[in-house]
């Protein structure tokens, strides 16, 4: 499994998102970005952000 913790990437956010892979975060990361941040399309920098952000869980 993994995790993503959006406060890592964007101060004061604490949203957290648990999948099978980083496609699945990805996935859920863009609607979130989308609904609660207010980007209608994700940057590459911040999708670059969020991989190396991306922690492995048990």
């Amino acid at each position: 499994m993994k995790t993503f913790t959006c406060g890592d990437v964007v101060a004061g956010c604490r949203e957290v998102f648990t999948a099978a892979d980083s496609d699945g975060i990805l996935a859920q990361v863009s609607g979130h970005a989308r609904h609660d941040h207010g980007l209608p399309d994700v940057p590459a920098d911040l999708v670059g952000q969020v991989l190396l952000a991306i922690r492995e869980t048990a």
